[in-house]
């Protein structure tokens, strides 16, 4: 039972009873004339739970982009129903709108739409439905919650996705070199032209040469089918905030902008994201549909309060692909974390992979390590300093093992990784 605003009005009403007929007696009644509307209003109430309650399916969304949730009330019983009904969700799938004042008749059906627009990336739940089925006197209600499942999905945003046009021009351009040279096997031939001062001697066609009377060299143009395997670290280090994101926001933006570039490239792109266990997995998506399979792997991802192991990861990688792969490995650079547990696993990793570690640099670092402006700044700063320290040395370590370590801020890491990528693939180092 719940009261609305009539039933302390009426209440109130019973003070002129009382200024007239200042007696106790008077008091008691006026009560017991109170208690008893509200009773019969109660009593007179269409029951909650005679209502047929459902919920169409609600569609995913990208982070930040408004949707809608339908909410389908049913009156099956002959008697009107005049009331409110709120339809709850997580706060952070930022429902608006949410409550709704209903009349409806007998036999009537009637559709009740909430707006959600999603805070946070994932799936945001729907909570209990509420009715509260008021009285014909307006003095109180009956109430009652049902369980109506609903999920809202909020799909990586993929901000970087305004820097794709660009590296698509780069990627183009690398595609238009006439004469692209790469080193060892795996490479297709392109075409024969004359030797020039710098070219390899081992690129040099003898036959060709014997027939022309002049050093003629092979050229040799990238393979398209390369493999890049993505890496996306869930354990607890991911769960940090940076400029109020969270690091593992920060690395899927970046994996998406990289398979974009890679697929556009004609590299095959897998997906493998864990901690002590394989979150998510993705292996043979098509061109067109790569994006779309990568957004709808990474939505439901969440850090795990959990140490990776990382030996478990390398093991899934082998079963992903046991060819020559391009490794991205997208985990924070913390020392501790790397040491114990990556460090043992990248010997066996970089003997059968390029491997690259992309991680989410705390811009407030280097803030912290600049101001010495107090006493207790420059403690601040001492201790930024030798964190500082702690990462490049750790950087140092994995770069003795043939990684290459990428470490910037959020905002950086998306193009500062893809422009890695563009590099590697200009070398001919894929």
């Amino acid at each position: 039972m719940a009261l609305t605003g009539r039933a302390p009005a009426l209440l109130l009403l019973g003070m002129i009873a009382v200024v007239l007929q200042p007696t106790m007696a008077t008091v008691w009644i006026w009560w017991l004339v109170a208690a008893c509307a509200i009773g019969l209003d109660v009593l007179v109430a269409l029951s909650p739970g005679k209502l047929v309650i459902s919920r169409d399916r609600v569609h995913q969304v990208r982070l930040g982009v408004s949707g809608s949730t339908t909410l389908w009330l049913t009156n099956p019983t002959p008697r009107r129903l005049r009331g409110i009904v709120r339809d709850a969700w997580q706060p952070s799938a930022g429902a608006q709108g949410e409550r709704h004042t209903v009349i409806v008749g007998g036999g009537g059906r009637v559709a009740l739409r909430t707006r959600l627009t999603p805070t946070r990336r994932g799936d945001r739940r729907a909570d209990r439905v509420t009715v509260r089925s008021v009285g014909p006197l307006g003095l109180a209600a009956r109430q009652r919650s049902f369980p109506v499942e609903g999920v809202i999905r909020a799909l990586p945003p993929f901000t970087s996705r305004k820097h794709l046009p660009s590296r698509l021009a780069v990627l183009r351009q690398l595609d238009g070199r006439s004469a692209v040279r790469v080193r060892g096997g795996g490479t297709e031939f392109d075409s024969l032209r004359d030797y020039v001062i710098g070219d390899d001697v081992r690129s040099i066609d003898w036959r060709a040469t014997a027939r022309r009377s002049a050093v003629v060299v092979r050229t040799w143009q990238p393979e398209r089918d390369r493999r890049l395997i993505l890496v996306l670290d869930t354990s607890r280090t991911s769960a940090g905030r940076v400029d109020d994101m969270p690091r593992l926001d920060a690395a899927m933006d970046a994996s998406l902008l990289l398979a974009a570039v890679a697929s556009r490239a004609g590299d095959r792109v897998d997906f493998l994201a864990g901690d002590r266990q394989v979150r998510a997995r993705l292996s043979g998506s098509r061109r067109l549909t790569l994006l779309n399979d990568l957004v709808k792997a990474m939505a439901p991802l969440e850090p795990a309060l959990l140490e990776a192991d990382w030996s478990l990861i390398a093991g899934s990688i082998a079963d992903l692909s046991r060819r020559r792969s391009l490794v991205v490995l997208l985990t924070p650079l913390e020392p501790a974390a790397i040491e114990e547990s990556l460090l043992p696993t990248l010997a066996t990793l970089t003997r059968h992979h390029q491997v690259v570690l992309a991680s989410v640099a705390d811009p407030a670092l280097t803030a912290m390590a600049a101001n010495v402006s107090s006493t207790s700044r420059v403690y601040d700063a001492a201790a930024a300093e030798r964190t500082i320290g702690l990462r490049e040395r750790t950087t140092e370590v994995l770069r003795r093992l043939g990684v290459h370590v990428i470490d910037v801020g959020p905002e950086q890491l998306p193009t500062a990784l893809t422009d890695h990528y563009l590099l590697l693939k200009s070398r001919g180092m894929l």
